[in-house]
This record gives structure tokens, sequence and C-alpha cells, in this order.
């Protein structure tokens, strides 16, 4: 199966819907979106790749801010930066925070190569994430089981998409990070959740 332009979800939208499918809703589908601390930091990071621009670096090929897309899994986005060493592709995606293994980033990371895999015909075995805060990279392997947790999470996406309401707050420890607080409203939509059920249990007798 092939996907048409108007049928493409952003690379991006993995990453938010593997940290939280609500928080993806929000900005996916109802184009929601704030700033914190972090979501300027990171955009402070990014600035260093936004430009389009193709530079030679001690032999290797950088194309900085490169449009993908893959018509197969249907996404489209653009990469931070991708190195071709000789004819493969590597790409390298900036993250503001320190040296840390997250699967929302791998996501992300893989989602890129496979786009790049469909564009070029090259196979992309592995990338990598280089944190900004401690100047390093993160090497990430392309596995068999990332590429499936890819599609499987595409496939959600898209499954969540067609739902008639949104994902469900959580209120939990990623909720202190996430800029988008004041729009989801966890602790009182969670709140209400708990009331409900108190209610639908007030007046139950035990047998």
């Amino acid at each position: 199966m092939t996907h048409q332009d108007d049928d493409l979800i952003m690379i991006s939208a993995l990453e938010h819907y593997s940290y939280c499918p609500r928080q993806c809703a929000l900005i996916h589908q109802e184009q929601t979106y704030d700033e914190n601390l972090y979501t300027l930091r990171g955009r402070a990071v990014h600035k260093q790749v936004d430009e389009p621009e193709h530079t030679v670096e001690a032999g290797v090929r950088v194309e900085r801010a490169l449009a993908l897309w893959s018509y197969r899994l249907g996404l489209t986005g653009r990469a931070d930066v991708v190195e071709f060493h000789g004819a493969t592709p590597y790409p390298v995606e900036y993250k503001h925070g320190p040296r840390r293994q997250k699967e929302h980033d791998d996501l992300q990371l893989c989602a890129q190569a496979l786009c790049l895999e469909e564009m070029t015909g090259q196979a992309v075995p592995e990338g990598a994430i280089f944190h900004h805060s401690s100047r390093r990279r993160r090497v990430v392997h392309f596995t068999p089981a990332l590429r499936e947790k890819v599609a499987q999470t595409v496939a959600a996406i898209r499954h969540m998409a067609a739902a008639p309401t949104l994902p469900p707050a959580v209120n939990d420890a990623r909720c202190t990070h996430c800029s988008l607080q004041d729009a989801c409203l966890p602790s009182v939509l969670t709140a209400k959740t708990h009331q409900q059920d108190v209610r639908a249990t007030l007046f139950v007798t035990e047998s």
C-alpha cells in the first residue's frame, strides 16, 4: 500500500506518540502547541540545522534540514543532518539534553532512516542522536525490531486519528515536562474520572 501526499504523517508525530498519545493528538490533530523551558531549549538547538545547507566536511557530504518522505509508510518530515558516507546515508538527530537513551528518540531517527532507504535505494543500518548538552553522539542501530516498532507506531497514529475522541489524560511524571499542561489539563480530567468511579460505587451494597 502506498499513501498520497494528503495522507502523510509527520515523522515528529512518532516521537510525540511514543512519549504520550494524548500529546501527539493535541499537536498533530488539534494543532495545539505551547512553549516551555524544554521546548525553547530544543528550538535553540535546532536553529543550528534549520536552514537547508549542503557542505562537504572531511570528505563527507553533509545535508542539513533535508526533506524526507516515505510513500510506503505514509511519512513526511525533515532530517536535522544527513551525512553521506560514500553512497550510504547516515541520519543525525539533534536533541538539547544530555546523552541518554529514549525509545521515542530512536523511533524518530529510525523513521528517518526508512524514508532515506526508500528515497535513495541504499540500506541505512545506523544513525546517531547528537546530545547538545554533552556534545556527544549516541549511535542507534536500526534493528528489525525497531523498524517493526516504527510501522506499528505509524499504524497506531492512524488509528488514533480516526477515533472520535482524544486519548485520555494520564497525569503522571511525563506531565511535569510537557508544555501542553494548560491545554491538556491532566489533573482536572483524571480527577473527573476518579469522581465518576466514586459515584458509580457510592451506593453499591455488599451482599
